[in-house]
């Protein structure tokens, strides 16, 4: 399998979603794609994400479909059998790294401070994502968790509390692979069918990468 965190550098934002409804997933990868944003992170706190996954997967193969928030190694084995090509977590669980090892599944853990990131060395992980971040400190507060294992060449992923205002302040964070966003394909507008929204939303948040990355050039 591919490294998919490489795809996550490229675009610079990762859409966070949780889904309701199976139909929904075709025109919601449609809208994605249009925005410029070819990448998901299917959370499993619906009962559709699993199938969500393997649909997208199987009729928008062009878009890279992941599963987020995997609690357990029950959840880790469905969301590797449903094709999601990488998956996440809030949290640092052992069990749930050695799951995600088991599967062949590149996984970033989630962490909020030095011992949750140490929890996560005896796995090598090199990608970890920072949640909640805009409620522990914002950026500063990554900057200072991340300082004493800065030579070990482990990114992350800001997740949670992070909206177009506060995007760029983050991605211009050196350690940032990338930024999760829950704001992009909100439930409601999935429920309402607004994807032409989500569309906007996707295409406003490459707009602020591309932003960033030419001022840093």
């Amino acid at each position: 399998m591919n490294n998919p965190f490489s795809t996550f550098e490229q675009t610079g934002v990762i859409p966070v979603i949780a889904i309701d409804r199976v139909e929904d997933a075709i025109p919601l990868a449609d809208a994605l794609l249009e925005g410029g944003l070819p990448l998901a992170e299917i959370t499993f706190r619906t009962a559709a994400a699993a199938e969500v996954i393997a649909r997208i997967r199987q009729q928008r193969p062009e878009i890279l479909v992941g599963a987020g928030t995997l609690l357990d190694a029950e959840s880790v084995a469905i969301a590797s059998q449903s094709g999601a090509a990488f998956g996440l977590a809030p949290g640092t669980d052992p069990r749930v790294l050695e799951a995600a090892q088991q599967q062949g599944m590149p996984f970033a853990p989630g962490i909020m401070t030095p011992s949750d990131l140490s929890l996560t060395l005896p796995f090598a992980t090199k990608v970890a994502k920072f949640f909640p971040a805009g409620i522990i400190g914002g950026p500063s507060a990554l900057q200072g968790i991340s300082a004493p294992f800065s030579h070990l060449g482990i990114r992350f992923i800001p997740t949670g509390g992070i909206g177009e205002q506060t995007l760029a302040d983050w991605l211009r964070l050196p350690m940032v692979l990338a930024v999760g966003g829950s704001w992009i394909a909100r439930s409601e507008d999935i429920r309402a069918g607004n994807f032409r929204q989500i569309t906007r939303n996707a295409q406003a948040a490459r707009a602020i990468v591309a932003q960033v990355r030419e001022a840093s050039a």
